[in-house]
């Protein structure tokens, strides 16, 4: 994880929007599963690449934020606005040692997760759903849903 760190700050972080394919070419370089020509932001952070899939079309955009210590699927054309936080981990509040727990979040295509959200593991955004601005999404949210809020609903 230290080499990858090194590598994105290195040979990703200064790169123009244009040379988003370098960025791709990276990414797959440390196992991420990429098809056709998604669009990731150069100050994207993605804390484990070979948990990402990114479907063509899909945009990751700038500082947000791919915590992957689960899977992420980002679908076909769908859009994870800038500085938004999807979230595959948590602590198990039960034990006290607070052993991690993770689990996949799933962003299917066409869906958009606005500017700063907030996703919660083991979540499903719907393909076409929309999660507005700020929004905390605490359940999955079906297709084609509006959801906006703390929690989002």
């Amino acid at each position: 994880m230290l080499i990858w760190e090194y590598t994105w700050v290195l040979l990703c972080i200064w790169t123009p929007k244009p040379l988003y394919p370098w960025r791709l070419l990276i990414l797959k370089v440390f196992g991420a599963k990429i098809t056709g020509s998604p669009f990731v932001h150069q100050r994207a952070r993605i804390q484990i690449p070979w948990n990402i899939q990114l479907d063509a079309g899909a945009c990751i955009g700038d500082r947000a934020n791919l915590y992957s210590v689960g899977e992420i699927h980002i679908g076909q054309n769908a859009i994870v606005a800038q500085e938004s936080y999807l979230c595959t981990a948590t602590h198990d509040f039960e034990v006290p040692t607070l052993p991690l727990q993770s689990a996949p979040i799933r962003v299917e295509a066409g869906a958009f997760v606005g500017a700063r959200a907030f996703v919660l593991p083991g979540l499903t955004i719907g393909a076409g759903a929309i999660v507005g601005a700020g929004s905390v999404v605490t359940r999955s949210v079906p297709p084609g849903a509006r959801v906006k809020g703390n929690p989002a609903r």
